[in-house]
């Protein structure tokens, strides 16, 4: 496992840039290109980072085109555009390192669902990343008697939640502050591992095995089956298939570590998916985050 460097992060993601935008970014001053945490790419629009305090324009870069956004996608997906259909057709798809790539066009619609995209008009690529201590102001409170309380962390789109997540994955599967565990984790689309070749570029700990590429709900089953986890870690829980997944989990005796977009706690109580997870009680603690204009704020709800 190598030291997380946000320079050599920055370069996999500007790598993704057709050359004439890839100059412009890489001419990013070192406080810029630590705190980025997406860059935007609009058809007649100059390319823009988004910061914690907002989005601005990347100085200098030149008018972003149709065939720039074509370009990123051939970079992307190596010239295999359409071995990536099945998640572009989804709205986004995950790239080595974990980076994560949204697509905005024209939807091409087949028995009553999206196809294809074409006529790309914008592209928002965020910027996996690590921030060892994420958790340290939460990571104590989800404990009680020594036992690790199944936690659900919840915030909008962008606040957080992935960082969060793969920094409690390593705390708790390194014994970071409290009780060492073996932790298993169902990376569907790659974020919170980016699995290179068996090994993880992220840091998730030396007790954590990962199940990458494959639905959430196969993968925590497979790994409740055959690897013996203490604690089974997942991220966007989205599906009724993911909750019954961890259901079974729950019922034999494993706590789990997912996440979910929502606001807060009466906002997961509208919705049926969740509500019907809080009603049964798989889930102990509830992390809400919320960005404010200092940073992140934490808000942890005992659930019962």
């Amino acid at each position: 496992m190598t030291r997380y460097d946000p320079a050599a992060r920055w370069q996999e993601v500007t790598a993704l840039l057709p050359p004439r935008l890839r100059e412009a970014a890489r001419r990013l001053d070192e406080p810029g290109l630590v705190r980025a945490e997406e860059l935007r790419l609009r058809t007649g629009r100059p390319m823009t980072a988004v910061y914690p305090h907002g989005e601005e324009p990347i100085p200098d870069a030149e008018t972003v085109t149709a065939a720039d956004l074509d370009l990123v996608l051939e970079i992307a997906t190596r010239a295999s555009v359409h071995t990536a259909q099945a998640q572009i057709s989804s709205g986004f798809f995950t790239v080595r390192g974990g980076h994560r790539i949204g697509i905005c066009g024209s939807g091409v619609m087949g028995e009553g669902q999206v196809r294809n995209l074409r006529n790309i008009s914008s592209l928002a690529i965020r910027i996996a990343r690590e921030v060892p201590g994420a958790a340290s102001p939460v990571l104590d409170k989800l404990w009680r008697e020594g036992r690790f309380q199944s936690t659900l962390v919840v915030s909008p789109p962008g606040g957080g939640k992935t960082t969060l997540l793969r920094d409690l994955i390593r705390r708790i599967s390194d014994g970071d502050g409290c009780p060492a565990l073996r932790v298993g984790v169902a990376d569907e689309r790659g974020e919170l591992a980016a699995m290179r070749e068996g090994a993880a570029q992220f840091d998730v700990g030396g007790h954590t095995d990962v199940m990458d590429g494959c639905p959430k709900e196969k993968g925590l089953l497979m790994l409740l089956r055959g690897m013996n986890p203490q604690v089974l870690a997942a991220d966007e829980i989205t599906a009724p298939e993911d909750c019954r997944a961890l259901e079974v989990a729950a019922n034999c005796g494993v706590a789990l570590l997912c996440s979910a977009h929502g606001l807060d706690l009466e906002d997961l109580r509208t919705r049926p998916l969740y509500r019907d997870l809080l009603e049964r009680r798989i889930f102990r603690r509830l992390v809400v985050i919320r960005r404010t204009e200092r940073g992140r704020n934490y808000q942890v709800v005992e659930l019962c």
